[in-house]
């Protein structure tokens, strides 16, 4: 004992009394953010170890000699370090970690509020990262996010998991965000698509399940969150051209132009760092001369009025886009960040709902059933962070969403949104280091449209929400981590209107070995209707949309067990992750075709037909959702990257003899009555089965072939009226005819669309690529009276310049 004891002095003393040097240093991930906590010691004794501060910063003081540093982060790559420490010397590091990607180049480890590993989040959630994005060409994101698992793309309304079924993209069920803050326009709850800036994103974020808790009351069924990117330490420059071409549709007779269908556009981008600024740039330009006809109008037709005379230059879409990002961080004031964001879009469009026919006019559009609009849409969205020396994070995040709609036939509107969210996030340490996460956000919308009166005299509208949310995580034993949070939701609708309600959620998330890892999740979701849905009153030609000013809001809640699995075999490593879910919804809004109106003396025949939103009580959808994603290394100098995904759901009604209206043929509107197919209680408009494959190889970095392919099964259901309003136009001499049942039933069928691509990286600064879309030509339809585009063919150009 005594031998031991001398030992153990003599050891000591020597540390004590000997030289020594100082090693100061940074722990940071590759985007430059500090990493906390990261522990730092001697490889062959933690005798001697220091941990990274709030800012990512150690010191550590050693004897002299030689020795080998170990950094180590949980989800992060080691890192070992060699040093050669000198008397009295000061060794300074620089230390970039690495997150550990189990799906190399597919996923971004960190996702969610709490930037937290893919694998360890408590719901279903898929990333895309940008380098689909840019090889797919995509002008308009949401044909980059139709090749996500479990989420549609339907004629520009997103749809996760069945979720919802057909609105026109009005009140979205699902929320859309660029970087935690909503874009959905505020009097229709209408994502706008073209105004998000696809030249700078890092990487979407895609959850699946009620997410109203942390991402607001639309996301009802998901949410999609769009991050955008940091400048680099590397000044970046991008610059992209492209031009294509629309192919003849395969149908026989139902070309209608005699010109050239040309694509054509810019987009551009730069960013760089320059001494407390960041500063980001970008833009995009384009021009679509469209795949859709102007109306043919029958001679003896009653409704010849101006929506019927446009010329096919006038079918023509044009776009421009400038947005700007900038950011400083305060010289002053340690952890201060503040700046503005703003968007700018000027555009011209059409807006078709319905085909002429089914033959030769499948590819021209109705008439009374297209509308031409000018856009002005902006943003300006100044703010501030500010991080703490302990690690808490504070912002105040403001917006300015102004959209300006000039449409034919009157159907102007405008909308001004006022949002702001304070968010603040920390570590509870005196809890066993909870992560907390709490927030109060409002939104005033103002809405000037005459198309909304319905509300009254007055043409404009206020729409209020203030809403309270808060969420905490803790994790447990390096294992099981728990979540739950709740938010606190009041709308008020013009000084009249109001409702306040609660909701909740809670998750787990289990590691049961290295790369295995359940999960278990239930969310309650609220959506609260749109100003357009409770008071839109308008109509031109056969057509109308009619007002409800008694429609509720609807709720839901979601419930989802999970498995994600990481696997390595050889060359392959991936992730196949499987869920199953059950969401019911209460007070279901849907867009009913009715004929709700008698316009011409009371005379049946001469009602006015259209559609309205109704609550058409409960339902539920449950259902298997499947993905995989991963990496194939293929040879010494190739690799093959894949992201496959397969939905199966069983959307049906629990009400279906609920009477939910009666139109003004008096009949009574049921599930039972209103739907085409009633044998299985299938909601309308929904796919039962949903494939999405996207792969790419790529040779020595240089050489990519890409290839995608999409799966949409059969309609099931759909509503009994069009099949009516389609025997009405036979039958009046004055109504030109609306034909689409033989279509529906000569083609009730899935449809397989594919994609490819190939690009050639030339001295690491230009790429040049060929891009088609639906390749094999295929003529076909997702919703009832709107034809999908024929194939597209496209080169594209791309500058890099600079950049990590």
């Amino acid at each position: 004992m005594k031998y031991l004891l001398s030992i153990l002095l003599l050891t000591t003393s020597t540390f004590i009394f000997s030289q020594t040097g100082r090693i100061t240093g940074k722990v940071r991930d590759l985007q430059g953010e500090a990493v906390v906590g990261a522990t730092v010691f001697v490889k062959t004794t933690q005798l001697y170890g220091a941990s990274s501060d709030e800012n990512g910063k150690f010191v550590l003081e050693l004897p002299v000699g030689v020795y080998n540093l170990i950094c180590r982060m949980d989800g992060m790559n080691t890192d070992t370090i060699q040093i050669n420490v000198t008397e009295n010397g000061i060794i300074e590091l620089d230390i970039p970690m690495e997150e550990i990607s189990t799906i190399l180049d597919v996923v971004e480890v960190k996702v969610g509020k709490f930037d937290k590993p893919l694998e360890d989040q408590t719901v279903s959630m898929e990333i895309l990262k940008p380098r689909l994005i840019e090889s797919k060409n995509t002008r308009s994101i949401e044909t980059a996010l139709d090749q996500t698992p479990g989420l549609n793309i339907l004629d520009g309304e997103p749809q996760i998991r069945g979720g919802s079924g057909f609105t026109f993209g009005v009140g979205s069920k699902v929320a859309v965000l660029v970087d935690d803050m909503p874009m959905l326009s505020g009097d229709a709850g209408r994502p706008e698509w073209g105004f998000i800036p696809v030249e700078n994103i890092s990487q979407v974020e895609v959850i699946k399940g009620a997410a109203s808790v942390l991402s607001g009351s639309s996301a009802l069924s998901g949410s999609i969150n769009i991050r955008t990117a940091y400048p680099t330490a590397k000044p970046l420059t991008k610059v992209i051209l492209y031009s294509g071409l629309y192919s003849t549709p395969s149908m026989q007779g139902s070309k209608w132009y005699d010109d050239t269908p040309l694509i054509a556009g810019a987009t551009f981008l730069h960013s760089r760092k320059h001494k407390q600024w960041d500063i980001v740039l970008g833009g995009n330009f384009n021009y679509d001369h469209g795949y859709m006809g102007p109306p043919v109008v029958r001679d003896s037709m009653v409704f010849a009025d101006t929506i019927t005379n446009f010329t096919n230059r006038q079918m023509v879409s044009k776009r421009a886009r400038i947005n700007f990002n900038l950011s400083r961080r305060a010289p002053k004031i340690k952890g201060l960040v503040y700046g503005i964001n703003g968007n700018f879009m000027v555009s011209e469009s059409n807006m078709v709902f319905a085909w002429l026919d089914d033959t030769s006019g499948i590819f021209s559009a109705y008439p009374g059933a297209v509308f031409l609009q000018k856009q002005l849409i902006f943003n300006i969205d100044p703010y501030i962070l500010y991080s703490t020396k302990n690690g808490s994070k504070h912002s105040l995040r403001t917006r300015m969403f102004r959209t300006a709609n000039d449409i034919t036939a009157d159907q102007d509107n405008q909308a001004t949104v006022l949002y702001a969210d304070y968010q603040y996030k920390t570590i509870i340490k005196q809890i066993s280091k909870v992560e907390f996460i709490g927030g109060i956000t409002a939104q005033n919308t103002y809405s000037y449209a005459q198309i909304y009166r319905a509300s009254g005299n007055d043409a404009t509208n206020k729409l209020v929400n203030i809403s309270a949310y808060a969420q905490a995580e803790k994790k447990f034993w390096n294992r099981l981590t728990l979540s739950v949070g709740g938010r606190l939701e009041y709308f008020q609708l013009n000084d009249s209107i109001t409702a306040l309600k609660p909701i909740f959620r809670a998750g787990s998330n289990f590691k049961i070995h290295k790369a295995t890892f359940l999960r278990a999740s239930y969310g309650q979701g609220y959506r609260f209707p749109t100003i357009t849905e409770r008071y839109i009153k308008t109509g031109v030609g056969n057509f109308g949309v009619f007002p409800n000013p008694e429609i509720k809001a609807e709720t839901s809640w979601n419930a989802e067990f999970g498995i994600k699995q990481g696997f390595k075999i050889g060359p392959v490593m991936s992730f196949v992750d499987v869920a199953g879910f059950w969401q019911e919804y209460e007070n279901t809004i849907e867009y009913m075709f009715g004929i709700w109106q008698p316009i011409g003396g009371g005379n049946p025949l001469s009602s006015s037909a259209g559609f309205m939103f109704l609550n058409t009580g409960k339902s539920r959808v449950k259902g298997i959702d499947a993905s995989l994603a991963g990496t194939i290394a293929v040879g010494k100098k190739g690799d093959l990257t894949f992201l496959a995904g397969y939905t199966y759901i069983v959307p049906t009604t629990l009400t279906p003899d609920y009477l939910y209206a009666t139109d003004s043929l008096n009949r009574k509107f049921t599930y039972n009555t209103t739907s085409l197919d009633t044998t299985s209680r299938i909601l309308k408009y929904r796919f039962l089965h949903n494939v999405k494959v996207d792969m790419e190889y790529t040779f020595a970095k240089k050489l990519s072939i890409g290839f995608s392919a999409k799966y949409y099964s059969k309609i099931v259901n759909m509503d009994a009226i069009i099949k009516d309003f389609e025997k009405l136009t036979q039958d009046i001499d004055e109504l030109q005819d609306l034909r689409y049942m033989d279509y529906y039933n000569s083609n009730r069928h899935g449809n397989w669309i594919f994609d490819a691509r190939i690009s050639y990286l030339l001295k690491d600064k230009h790429r040049f690529a060929i891009i088609g879309s639906n390749i094999l030509n295929k003529t076909y339809s997702l919703r009832p009276l709107k034809i999908e585009q024929p194939r597209t063919v496209m080169l594209q150009y791309t500058l890099k310049l600079g950049g990590d």
